[in-house]
């Protein structure tokens, strides 16, 4: 099977071109906005499947609502109206995080930011133009070679750096090998439609990296408790975790395994 992975340059894009052989695109590579260019990447390419982890960040959406609808709603439809099928990757942040339960592909989205709209404006976008759309929805992923705080906290405590955490904001938690391996076996079985796909459990990302400073030895008091308006300037919703079926393992054990695989 030929895969053409859009936004390689990022973490979950990187795992996935490694994962499946494929081929890789950066922005550089292609724009997925431009039409033409788009349509001539599917033709020159052929790809069986196209594998879009293009994205613009939750704060940068806020900032540039236009260039959020730009790469988040209008690139993904672009891309899967060129696809024999497509895999488009979602957000928890398409819920409104109200209420205190775990949320399943069936429930209702209500975003409160601009990210999460444009993620939920994609998601309809692509499975308008595409039957054979897998919509992966995932949560804040970690792994080797991101610098987000949930990727480098263990690193930066074990150094004896302080670390500001937020504690008011809840979700699901995803190690981006176990998001792959669950990704190759929705492909091989053809699901298509929309999919939750995060490991078990619920944090926060004070209580992240709370068990990271336990796997590591590290000294909790480096962790400073703070509230996401100290931190973030788009709102997040408070509590969106989400329900995978099957389950993957728990978020500590990943999370282990990962500081394990980084040593």
């Amino acid at each position: 099977m030929r895969v053409v992975v859009t936004g390689a340059a990022g973490l979950i894009g990187r795992a996935v071109v490694e994962r499946f052989a494929g081929i890789g695109l950066t922005h550089a590579d292609l724009d997925i906005t431009d039409r033409a260019a788009v349509a001539r990447a599917a033709r020159d390419l052929d790809p069986d499947l196209i594998v879009n982890c293009a994205v613009l960040g939750v704060d940068e959406c806020e900032r540039d609502p236009a260039r959020a609808r730009s790469v988040n709603v209008d690139g993904p439809a672009i891309l899967a109206e060129h696809a024999p099928a497509i895999v488009h990757f979602s957000s928890n942040y398409v819920f409104d995080g109200v209420g205190e339960l775990f949320y399943e592909p069936q429930d209702e989205p209500r975003p409160v930011n601009v990210y999460g709209k444009t993620k939920l404006d994609g998601e309809r976008a692509v499975a308008a133009r595409c039957a054979r759309a897998f919509l992966i929805r995932t949560s804040w992923v970690f792994g080797a070679g991101k610098d987000s705080f949930i990727s480098a906290v263990h690193r930066r405590l074990r150094a004896g750096e302080r670390v500001r955490a937020v504690a008011d904001v809840w979700a699901s938690t995803t190690y981006v090998t176990d998001l792959v391996d669950r990704l190759v076996e929705i492909v091989n079985r053809r699901e298509f439609g929309i999919h939750h796909v995060v490991n078990e459990g619920v944090c926060s990302n004070e209580s992240f990296a709370r068990e990271a400073a336990q796997a590591i030895g590290a000294d909790e008091r480096l962790i400073e408790s703070v509230s996401t308006k100290e931190t973030h300037e788009a709102p997040r919703p408070r509590y969106t975790p989400l329900r995978a079926i099957p389950p993957l393992r728990h978020w500590r054990s990943a999370l282990r395994a990962y500081i394990d695989s980084s040593q």
